[in-house]
């Protein structure tokens, strides 16, 4: 009888088998899942495709912004300037004002004046209200060269005070005192004040190298007796026209903050056996520098609210040797407009003569060789005679 074989595998093979069917069943793991994560991605795909469908059209549906929209922003935009512009102009001048009426006070506070007159508030005397004020720099020794003023371009006495009465123009010389009290100086332009009633007498010592603090010291005064709109510094050896004078000023008059004369820029001289020397050269930089801009000392004007600054500040504002040199460094660093008018630096004839003859007639005229008019005592007759204006010209003068 035959017999039924059973088939038996080796079991060398068996941990072989076991191996295999191990990674056969990875295999078709691994297999199984990827499916899932290739949708996911499909999905996101898809979803950030309808979002930029979504966004491009509402941005192809949204409002363009129109021209005209864009302008009226603009102009919304230019008119909150301008009114920012105005308010603050208006606050500077509030400000000047109440700086001006201190400063008054105290200057009155310090003379030990006090309140006398009807007339007269509690805060000191009110000052007179002007257009210009112009000071005249003058010394103890320039009698003659007042007097040819006087007989030239200055009117006097009930012409000099309609002058200030219907045109508010104001015309005084400025002058300190001596060092040594009551003296003969003193006393001799005490009795040319009695004559002429023309002075503006100012607590200053003074001297030949004090002039930048003359000058500081005029302004203070100036501000302290006229609320004027222009201050102006000329010297005795000059020839003004009063009335082009008045005519340039008044285009100016709306300014704030103002410096106008004949600017220019000299070398700073740092030799001392030369005119001019600057002690100080050695803050202007290298040797051989030029100073920064300013208005030649001869003739200058200055708005209200410089003056007023200068007599708010005249303790700290620092002195250097030439005066025209402190004045422009008094405005470094300030919003200050500089105005270069030629027309207020103008030769002697044949210069100034052809210039009238033009029609166009200077506001001040002098040699620059000798920063004046050379020899003015005899010569500034001959100047008014060919380049004044006219007597009648500064009363039919709009300003």
């Amino acid at each position: 009888m035959k017999t039924r074989s059973s088939t038996k595998i080796s079991a060398k093979w068996v941990p072989i088998f076991s191996v295999f069917s191990f990674l056969l069943g990875m295999l078709i793991t691994s297999r199984m899942w990827e499916p899932p994560e290739s949708n996911g991605q499909l999905v996101s795909l898809s979803r950030n495709e309808q979002e930029l469908k979504v966004i491009s059209k509402d941005c192809a549906t949204s409002k363009p912004v129109q021209d005209k929209d864009v302008i009226s922003e603009v102009y919304k935009t230019h008119e909150a300037i301008q009114h920012a512009r105005s308010l603050d102009k208006q606050v500077s001048m509030l400000q000047m004002e109440l700086a001006a009426a201190r400063s008054t006070r105290e200057m009155g506070a310090s003379d030990g004046s006090t309140a006398t007159t009807s007339e007269t508030s509690s805060e000191g005397p009110p000052r007179k209200k002007a257009f210009i004020v112009i000071g005249i720099n003058t010394a103890f020794s320039s009698r003659k060269r007042r007097d040819s003023v006087r007989e030239t371009w200055m009117p006097q006495g009930q012409q000099l005070l309609r002058l200030e009465r219907e045109k508010g123009i104001v015309i005084r010389f400025m002058i300190g005192h001596s060092a040594t009290s009551n003296s003969i100086l003193d006393r001799a332009i005490d009795s040319e004040e009695a004559q002429h009633k023309d002075f503006l007498r100012l607590e200053h010592v003074e001297g030949y190298h004090e002039l930048s603090a003359k000058t500081k010291i005029f302004f203070s005064t100036a501000v302290a007796k006229w609320d004027a709109d222009f201050y102006v510094k000329v010297d005795d050896d000059v020839h003004v026209n009063l009335g082009v004078l008045a005519s340039t000023l008044a285009r100016h008059r709306s300014k704030p903050r103002v410096y106008i004369g004949c600017m220019k820029s000299g070398p700073v001289l740092s030799r001392k056996d030369v005119k001019y020397h600057e002690p100080e050269f050695w803050k202007f930089g290298e040797e051989g520098n030029k100073y920064f801009r300013h208005a030649t000392g001869q003739i200058y004007a200055i708005s209200k609210d410089l003056a007023t600054y200068i007599s708010i500040n005249q303790p700290i504002l620092h002195k250097y040797a030439n005066e025209d040199v402190s004045l422009g460094s008094w405005f470094i660093g300030l919003e200050v407009e500089h105005i270069d008018d030629r027309n207020m630096c103008c030769g002697t004839p044949p210069d100034c003569e052809w210039k009238a003859q033009a029609g166009n007639i200077c506001v001040a005229s002098f040699d620059w060789s000798c920063s004046g008019i050379c020899k003015s005592v005899e010569k500034i007759k001959y100047v008014h005679s060919k380049c004044g204006e006219g007597d009648e010209a500064v009363w039919s003068a709009l300003f």
